[in-house]
């Protein structure tokens, strides 16, 4: 790997992005070296390093796979956004679009897996539309926003201001407001309900496994849906008694379909 350094266990990545160094908080885990490529981890968009928590590590370790964890700009031990920035309704796309390849060619990584959760799925489904990718899993990915997200979203801004929700954030990011704020104001900006990237990832052509639980609280399963009409060929899979997080609620359901998939559609 290139680019990396090391401060006491955390391991990090310089880039820049629009102009502006920036320190990416990364982790390498799973196999020392496997046939199939890479699996890059994208976090919630409250997620981190950390709050993956070791479910990467077991994923990788079950399947004999090489994986990727990073926490975004903004998030985790990574550069936290200015306290005057707010994220454009397309915050999203630059993810996928610049922050991602500006990451891959510092690190080395070349046509990845793209394990992507809520947020990041929908970054790992823009950035498989123009980019080269072995294949996606989407995991509560959000192609369009529906009245359910908006909703939840709401309650969270709540707890956060009123709750315990930043005291528990700021176990997993040096700056919890930036984490919070970059990821709410930007879903609740009036401008961003017309936010619909179903067209965009139509370009698609690598596999994608397209997975999301039966209780999810911020999307309904016509999100699944909606990619499967998109993609014909995508995997559908809606996981019973499961919320939001399908890592946390069935890690092992999870990784065994997930890791099912990669190894069928990965030709080595």
């Amino acid at each position: 790997m290139s680019g990396g350094g090391e401060q006491g266990s955390r391991r990090f990545a310089e880039i820049a992005w629009r102009g502006t160094p920036q320190r990416i908080e990364i982790e390498w885990v799973g196999a020392e070296r496997s046939a199939v490529p890479t699996i890059v981890f994208l976090h919630e968009g409250l997620g981190s390093v950390a709050m993956w928590k070791d479910f990467p590590q077991r994923f990788c370790a079950a399947h004999g796979l090489r994986g990727f964890v990073f926490s975004r700009p903004g998030y985790g031990r990574s550069t936290p956004k200015p306290r005057d920035e707010h994220w454009p309704p397309d915050f999203m796309q630059r993810q996928a679009d610049e922050v991602l390849p500006a990451l891959f060619a510092e690190v080395g990584i070349e046509r990845p897996w793209l394990f992507g959760h809520s947020d990041g799925a929908s970054i790992a489904l823009l950035h498989a539309a123009r980019h080269p990718a072995a294949g996606v899993v989407a995991v509560a990915p959000h192609v369009f926003v529906e009245p359910i997200s908006i909703s939840s979203i709401e309650t969270a801004r709540v707890v956060y201001e009123a709750g315990d929700l930043r005291t528990r954030l700021a176990r997993y990011h040096d700056d919890a407001d930036s984490a919070f704020r970059g990821w709410n104001d930007a879903w609740l900006n009036p401008a961003f309900r017309d936010w619909n990237i179903e067209r965009e990832i139509e370009a698609i052509a690598c596999p994608v496994l397209a997975m999301q639980g039966e209780d999810d609280q911020y999307g309904t399963l016509e999100q699944i849906r909606t990619v499967a009409r998109r993609l014909p060929k995508t995997r559908l899979l809606a996981i019973p008694e499961c919320g939001h997080s399908p890592h946390r609620d069935q890690p092992a359901l999870l990784s065994r379909e997930a890791g099912r998939f990669i190894l069928e559609h990965d030709p080595s």
